[in-house]
């Protein structure tokens, strides 16, 4: 069964990528949230390059990733669920539930360290905000995240077919919850409180360091509710707030080449621990 879903993970991954992607760019023209400021050919261009080399190098990098190591700690006895008896369908279930922590977890951690801040800004940078943008990741970055992944699959010992639905379902959701589509604010209340939305998602993509430090969750809403970095709405509302980050706000810097390079350009500001972005923090 492992074997099975170990061989299908490429075909099963991709197909629903792009079927997601192409979804989500056909519901962004028919009904979008926000008036785009950046031509698309521009954004999507270098955005969709991005993945390829993040693709490429990933690859490269690593000779096993989530899927395959899940396979491998289950036929060598590794992780927690290797190891104690429970029903695989709780141990799904927990998995998943775990996993995502992890991300979330990952995430906060991205914004408070200043140097993978340095990495992670590259994803804020861009001047709209639409799916292509949940793709939009240093491949630095995905390298360490990859590592972390890794790390926590390793200690858990997950059912190979929870990290195949972990990692299908989180790429979806990124593409969902950073798409610029108008979703019917009754819909959006509802549908928040079991997964993380646009509007949600995007109050984490203001330009003001209070909002951008907030709505961490890439798929489960629960963990910013919890753990007390949720912000509901931004304070200038979604047509009117501006996306972004203050370093970086030519078209320039939405190309390739400076997307790469951003990591060692000015200072790493912004991140959460920041000593002016607290202050402000405080003083309002």
């Amino acid at each position: 069964m492992s074997e099975t879903i170990l061989s299908a993970e490429p075909t099963i991954r991709l197909s629903i990528f792009l079927s997601v992607l192409a979804a989500m760019a056909l519901w962004e023209v028919a009904a979008p949230r926000r008036r785009l400021e950046i031509p698309r050919v521009i954004r999507w261009t270098n955005n969709l390059a991005l993945v390829v080399v993040d693709t490429v190098i990933l690859r490269l990098s690593f000779p096993i990733i989530a899927v395959g190591l899940a396979v491998m700690a289950e036929e060598r006895g590794w992780g927690l669920f290797n190891n104690i008896d429970v029903p695989v369908w709780l141990a799904i279930m927990v998995s998943m539930l775990l996993l995502d922590l992890a991300i979330y977890l990952q995430h906060v951690m991205f914004h408070a360290v200043p140097g993978l801040w340095r990495l992670h800004r590259m994803h804020h940078a861009d001047l709209d905000f639409d799916a292509t943008t949940g793709l939009r990741f240093h491949p630095v970055e995905i390298l360490i995240s990859m590592g972390i992944k890794l790390a926590v699959v390793a200690a858990l010992g997950p059912p190979a077919v929870a990290v195949l639905l972990f990692e299908v379902i989180l790429n979806a959701t990124a593409l969902f919850n950073h798409a610029n589509v108008d979703l019917p604010r009754p819909v959006d209340r509802v549908l928040r409180l079991f997964v993380v939305t646009p509007d949600m998602h995007r109050v984490h993509h203001s330009v003001d360091p209070r909002e951008t430090n907030s709505n961490y969750g890439f798929n489960l809403p629960w963990w910013d509710r919890l753990l007390g970095t949720y912000i509901a709405q931004p304070a200038k509302g979604h047509e009117g707030m501006e996306v972004g980050i203050e370093q970086f706000r030519t078209s320039r810097d939405l190309w390739l080449d400076r997307m790469l390079l951003q990591p060692v350009r000015g200072p790493a500001s912004g991140h959460a621990l920041d000593p002016r972005t607290v202050k402000k923090e405080s003083a309002e």
